[in-house]
């Protein structure tokens, strides 16, 4: 799994005004739970930008005031008209226990229902899973090679060593939807 690095600075001041001056000089308030103390900090804007415009997963290392904690961001905040980030909640990674993070899907291989006119869809970008640190993927690749015309892969059928998937099992990740032109084949 990646992992970026951010400096923070941690944070004294709480409420509402004190966020307000935090974001007016350019810093996101944030907060850094589980597994021991919950610590508020700020984090530089520009230096959240790789983590939240981007369809990869990343375990954050950040550097608060010199010491560093590991996380995963948990649910970011934005203004709902200027899309500006308002917070970000950060979720402490423990040592010898799973961490629950979602990761980007990546299709692989021909399906057989485009072949003959189907259209292949991808249902669900990311996918939520439960494993150890070390043990998480990039991304989760789903061949797609025998899926025919009106078929679908659900979570369920998707099988991966170490990774136990959070997103309900009846979840469609992908399927080959019926195209006027796959109709026209069958007939014939």
């Amino acid at each position: 799994m990646k992992t970026l690095e951010i400096k923070a600075t941690k944070r004294a001041d709480f409420g509402k005004k004190a966020a307000k001056a935090c974001r007016r000089e350019g810093q996101i308030p944030c907060i850094l739970y589980g597994g021991g103390e919950e610590v508020a900090f700020t984090v530089d804007t520009k230096s959240v930008k790789p983590l939240i415009y981007t369809p990869n997963s990343y375990i954050v290392n950040i550097d608060i005031d010199g010491k560093v904690e590991q996380a995963v961001m948990r649910e970011v905040q934005f203004h709902p008209v200027r899309e500006q980030i308002l917070h970000i909640d950060f979720y402490r990674v423990q040592e010898g226990k799973p961490v629950a993070i979602a990761i980007p899907v990546r299709l692989t291989g021909n399906a057989e229902g485009v072949k003959v006119g189907g259209k292949l869809a991808l249902s669900a970008r990311k996918l939520t899973v439960k494993a150890m640190v070390d043990q998480l993927p990039d991304e989760i690749v789903v061949d797609v090679t025998p899926l025919k015309v009106g078929q679908t892969i659900f979570v369920g059928d998707l099988q991966f060593e170490n990774l136990q998937f959070v997103t309900p099992a009846t979840t469609a990740v992908c399927a080959v939807r019926v195209t006027r032109a796959s109709r026209a084949a069958s007939n014939n």
